[in-house]
């Protein structure tokens, strides 16, 4: 355990420094490797857009690499090609990310990039509608997709539409066509500055020249119109079973996700919850909800359960996919599966084998730079600390089967669950 726990990252190793902007920038060296990999976020995700332009963050963080002052849509993937590079941004409801991975001796080149299309992007109007007819034609077909409708009915019915969680980030076929490029370079010129930005950067590079590059590139950068995170509204939980049907005319399978709101990640029982989610629906086989609907019974093509978690109250969901015939069973077993999780401590053995899962897994999280680099992002932004991938095995072990069962009682009241179904 010693000797893996002085190669992870940690305060001894990681240089932070913040910007006198506002950047948060995290180096880790990795002197046997070639390369380097830089992944982050700028805080302009999907809850600084009005329901009647669901999509505009998206849409206009897709759109940053299709055009800038400096470059065009040919000229910056032509750049990347020719130094084997590459770099995407994509946006989620709080955050747009981004990552990007160059040869060490091309990082200048990299952050170039990074700091145009962040910067500097045009919206060209071509671009933006080549963008906005894919996205429609994909939703369009997404229609007739028996999960896609499920965990939309589940979304929309368990966060209402006065939480900005109710709504997809992607868009609709109803708000897309209404974006222009004029919305999405005004979206781009409020939210877009360095005031919540994060990168980190893992590789043969050292700190001081990693930091340099970025300050070079990003330092200088300021947008007064930047407004500060927004805050969540109140949510109330479902105060009795809600079910939603989603009728596909010729489908001959159903998809089941039903649930609750589960904490997120800055909830002091989030990982117990994360224990819990495990035995239910994800270790070994997908747990006891893979063990018993899908192995013994025979009653679903899949079965796994999900904490969402992240910067808000993601939802804690089952997910299946059944013949017509065995939704109803196939719920009641899943229901029964989480009251006995309310009932009764879970096994010694259970607890332990979910433990060794998650700190065994840890490691192979830490085989790539790109798998370092995300995580220095989440310890950064969820407030863990440097040293929490050093200590996380003794934070792990400190939990108890009282504490497993304390967390489902928190969240999981089957009586409560939001079930949507989607199928003939």
């Amino acid at each position: 355990m010693t000797t893996m726990t002085h190669s992870l990252p940690n305060s001894q190793n990681v240089t932070r420094v913040v910007l006198s902007n506002g950047i948060v920038v995290l180096v880790h060296t990795l002197t046997h490797v070639q390369s380097v990999v830089i992944a982050g976020s700028v805080r302009a995700g999907a809850l600084f857009e009005s329901p009647a332009q669901n999509g505009l963050a998206s849409m206009t963080a897709a759109a940053l690499m299709r055009g800038t002052q400096n470059r065009d849509f040919d000229a910056i993937y032509s750049a990347m090609e020719d130094i084997g590079a590459d770099l995407s941004f994509g946006a989620g409801r709080h955050q747009v990310g981004f990552g990007g991975k160059s040869l060490a001796e091309d990082m200048p080149v990299l952050i170039d990039l990074l700091s145009d299309a962040l910067r500097a992007p045009t919206f060209p109007a071509d671009q933006v509608d080549n963008l906005r007819a894919q996205r429609i034609t994909e939703l369009r077909y997404s229609q007739q997709d028996n999960r896609f409708r499920a965990t939309k009915a589940f979304r929309e019915a368990l966060y209402p539409e006065t939480h900005p969680y109710h709504f997809s980030s992607y868009g609709t076929i109803e708000t897309l066509p209404t974006l222009t490029a004029p919305d999405l370079a005004a979206f781009h010129a409020r939210h877009y500055g360095p005031q919540g930005m994060l990168i980190a950067v893992v590789g043969n590079v050292t700190p001081d020249e990693a930091i340099a590059l970025i300050e070079r590139h990003l330092g200088g950068w300021e947008n007064p119109q930047q407004p500060p995170k927004p805050i969540l509204p109140e949510l109330a939980l479902p105060s009795q079973t809600q079910h939603i049907k989603v009728t596909l005319p010729g489908k001959t399978q159903s998809a089941i996700v039903m649930g609750t709101v589960g904490p997120s990640t800055f909830d002091t029982d989030y990982r117990p919850a994360l224990l819990a989610n495990s035995i239910l629906g994800e270790f070994g086989m997908m747990g006891r909800l893979g063990l018993i609907i899908r192995e013994e019974l025979g009653l679903a093509y899949y079965a796994y359960s999900r904490l969402d978690g992240g910067m808000g109250p993601g939802a804690w969901a089952i997910e299946a996919g059944v013949a017509p015939e065995n939704v109803e069973l196939t719920i009641e077993t899943a229901r029964e599966e989480v009251q006995r999780l309310l009932d009764e401590l879970v096994t010694e053995e259970d607890l332990a084998d979910n433990l060794s899962y998650f700190t065994g897994r840890l490691p192979l999280r830490m085989e790539s730079a790109s798998g370092i680099a995300n995580q220095l992002i989440g310890l950064e932004r969820y407030n863990l600390g440097l040293d929490f991938l050093v200590n996380y095995h003794e934070v792990m072990y400190r939990f108890t089967r009282e504490d497993v069962q304390a967390a489902v009682r928190h969240y999981l009241n089957p009586a409560q669950f939001v079930i949507a179904v989607a199928g003939p």
